[in-house]
């Protein structure tokens, strides 16, 4: 289903954008607590400090001339028909819990899940609260591509929108 479809104003489309992030963010965490026996493995996690600077660019473009502007990062890349591509980065700091702690890096996972899942709630909720709908996790499969197939992640969302 398109979530979009039922968007009525840019706001709302900022909480879709939101949901769409954590969902892949929550693939990659997920991945980084069962790959973590793998040979050479390298944790990830999704850019999430570019992703926030992006929206907040976005949001103040809306405020200066009522449109909603996805920009291009270094990480993030906006698409046609609303797609857009996230590179998953390496996380350092995760990487040298791991080799010096395995417990330690387990509970740092399990945060930055519980975070994911607490950021994912509350945009869910005000989705929810400003349209009446809420997307089920399953409805995300076709939208989004799990974590090592490929450079970026895909999480098909807009840019250039207009109001």
């Amino acid at each position: 289903m398109d979530w979009l479809s039922l968007v009525p104003d840019n706001i709302a489309e900022v909480l879709v954008e939101i949901l769409r992030f954590t969902e892949l963010r929550r693939r990659i965490l997920h991945d980084n607590i069962h790959h973590v026996d793998a040979p050479a493995f390298i944790p990830q996690d999704m850019p999430v400090r570019e992703f926030a600077q992006v929206l907040n660019d976005a949001v103040a473009e809306h405020l200066r001339s009522r449109r909603l502007l996805f920009r291009d990062t270094t990480n993030i890349m906006f698409g046609l028909h609303g797609s857009a591509r996230i590179r998953p980065v390496a996380d350092a700091h995760a990487h040298t819990l791991l080799q010096k702690s395995r417990d330690e890096y387990m509970e740092l996972q399990v945060n930055k899940l519980l975070e994911n899942a607490l950021n994912r709630k509350v945009a869910a909720e005000l989705l929810r609260q400003k349209c009446g709908v809420c997307p089920d996790r399953s409805d995300w499969h076709v939208d989004i591509t799990l974590a090592g197939d490929g450079p970026f992640e895909n999480s098909s969302t807009h840019c250039d929108t207009a109001e």
